[in-house]
C-alpha cells in the first residue's frame, strides 16, 4: 500500500503558513514560534516564490549579523523550492527531502500551494504502512500456523 501525497495531506488538519516576500524577518519567525512550525511558505499573489525555513534564518541572518527588524523575506527565502504534487507517492517525498537535505515540501498544483508535508509527516506515514505490513504478515503466519 503506497500513500499518495493527496491522501497524507486528507489525513492532516494542518493550514498553510505564509507570509509575503516583503515581510520582514523578525514578523515571519515570530509567525514561525506562534504556530510552532519550521518553515513559512512564501507566497507572491497566491504563487509560490520561496520558502522561509529556520535554517534560512540561522544562515542568512544569524551568522551575517543581519538585523530581522530590517531585512525582507525576500532577501533570505530560499528561492529554488523543490515541489511535489498530490498523485505523487509519500515514498517519491522521502526521496526528494533526503537527496535534497530539506525537512518541508510544498505541495503545489499549477503554481498554487495546496499542503506543505514537513519530514514528521512522510516519516510517521511510512513507519505506519510498515507497521500495517508486519501486523498482516503476522496475522497470516498464525492463520496459516499448523
Amino acid at each position: 500500500m503506497t500513500t499518495t501525497v493527496n491522501q497524507l495531506l486528507n489525513s492532516k488538519t494542518d493550514k498553510i503558513f505564509s507570509v509575503s516576500p516583503d515581510t520582514l524577518v523578525i514578523d515571519a519567525i515570530r509567525m514561525m514560534n506562534e504556530q510552532k512550525v519550521g518553515a513559512l511558505l512564501v507566497l507572491d499573489k497566491c504563487k509560490l516564490a520561496g520558502i522561509l525555513s529556520e535554517r534560512d534564518y540561522t544562515r542568512k541572518v544569524i551568522l551575517n549579523n543581519r538585523s530581522s527588524k530590517e531585512t525582507p523575506v525576500s532577501e533570505i527565502m530560499t528561492t529554488a523550492v523543490k515541489t511535489v504534487g498530490p498523485s505523487q507517492t509519500v515514498d517519491e517525498c522521502m526521496v526528494i527531502m533526503s537527496e535534497n537535505h530539506i525537512r518541508h515540501l510544498p505541495v503545489v498544483v499549477d503554481d498554487v500551494a495546496i499542503g506543505v508535508l514537513s519530514i514528521m509527516d512522510v516519516v510517521k506515514n511510512i513507519i505506519s504502512e510498515k507497521q500495517m505490513i508486519i501486523d498482516q504478515l503476522e496475522h497470516y503466519i498464525t492463520d496459516t500456523a499448523y
